[in-house]
């Protein structure tokens, strides 16, 4: 990325452990024209904005063009922050240039009350801008609203809270103490309540990939399915290295007492009634964008080992294949770290990624509890 004008600016788009995130050394240039996170400068080459065509064909319909947009709309969610800092006008700000192609607008802006730092927004789908390029109706598969959370930026006026939600992650694995979870929770009921879960989705990158799975995950168990696309997400804690401590002595002694006679009071101890419901609901598949060169978020792509899957049988769906997520994996050999975990490569013109369904041992732990037991409310209540 170029480097321009006189004033530097420290910038991370990563987060989700103590270890920091990208940083990116820019320079302010005097004509906000040529700001290196323009969208002319930096953002997508080929991509087009929303027209007439895509009332036959949506482009939305195309996976690539969906990722692109929507990891636009999380880069414009820390230039929102950037803009608040650096106090710009609505006439010089960056991030409206970051949805305003796409044919959305900003509806709502989510705060930290303990910093006044934005942390997330909710896009919405801008009929009026659309009808101005005859673009009659929302194309098939564009989501009506989009809740997109940034992930940590190492800046004076927020790098105290990003960094203690960091440092909450890499201790605990969980965020659900922050008030930017209840904040970012909150926000997404409300679009669903609005909109329909089906219509809506969520996203974040980084640390703010962390929120969008956990926030995420607490509306999938009340049964309310909505649409997560995570860059990066963190996947390092102390919490986690624990606990593969604890799970290696686990399997061990399970091998042990397999071995043992069964005690016949506990045979058929699984509620038949409670197991048809579990096998009959729907599964929530976030989609996730990992980079194996980036060691926050490299472990999502550890497979499921057959002992997981066997032994934990009363935090599992009795059908085969449990929890899965669709992994979207980029191996460009050895990258720099600073690369691996940007934001900016899930838009690249030469971005070459697999795709599959993976029944990853992280993703099983984190998506396990969902399906223990029956949801607190149906999906239909908010459809």
């Amino acid at each position: 990325m170029a480097q321009l004008g006189e004033d530097e600016i420290l910038k991370s788009t990563g987060g989700g452990g103590s270890e920091g995130g990208e940083k990116v050394v820019l320079m302010e240039n005097k004509e906000e024209g040529h700001h290196p996170y323009a969208f002319h400068v930096s953002g997508p080459r080929n991509v087009s904005s929303p027209n007439w065509r895509d009332l036959i064909s949506s482009s939305w319909k195309d996976g690539n063009y969906k990722r692109t947009v929507i990891a636009c709309f999380i880069q414009a969610v820390y230039l929102l922050e950037l803009d608040r800092q650096e106090k710009r006008t609505p006439e010089n700000a960056l991030a409206p240039k970051w949805w305003i192609p796409f044919k959305y607008k900003l509806v709502q802006t989510l705060v930290d009350e303990r910093d006044g730092s934005i942390y997330g927004g909710i896009l919405e789908w801008d009929r009026s801008a659309a009808l101005a390029d005859f673009v009659l109706m929302r194309p098939s598969g564009a989501p009506r609203a989009v809740l997109a959370l940034r992930g940590t930026l190492l800046k004076s006026p927020t790098i105290r809270r990003d960094i203690e939600d960091d440092l909450r992650f890499l201790a605990w694995e969980s965020l659900k103490g922050s008030v930017r979870f209840h904040g970012a929770l909150k926000a997404l009921k409300s679009v669903a309540e609005k909109y329909g879960s089906s219509s809506i989705c969520i996203a974040g990158h980084s640390l703010g990939a962390g929120f969008a799975l956990q926030v995420g995950k607490a509306l999938a168990k009340e049964g309310i399915y909505v649409e997560a696309h995570l860059f990066n997400p963190p996947s390092v804690s102390l919490a986690m290295s624990f606990r593969s401590i604890g799970e290696k002595a686990g399997f061990v002694w399970k091998r042990v007492r397999s071995m043992l006679p069964l005690n016949s009071e506990n045979q058929g101890s699984t509620d038949p009634a409670a197991t048809s419901i579990i096998a009959g609901m729907k599964q929530w598949v976030p989609h996730l964008y990992v980079n194996n060169s980036d060691y926050i978020c490299c472990y999502y792509t550890d497979p499921d080992g057959a002992e997981n899957s066997q032994t934990e049988k009363e935090n599992t769906r009795p059908c085969s294949g449990n929890f899965a997520a669709k992994l979207f994996v980029m191996s460009k050999g050895n990258q720099k770290f600073l690369e691996a975990h940007g934001l900016e490569q899930w838009w690249s013109d030469d971005l070459e990624m697999q795709m599959a369904v993976q029944h990853s041992k992280l993703i099983s732990r984190q998506l396990k509890s969902l399906y223990s037991g029956p949801p607190q409310q149906t999906q239909g209540k908010l459809q």
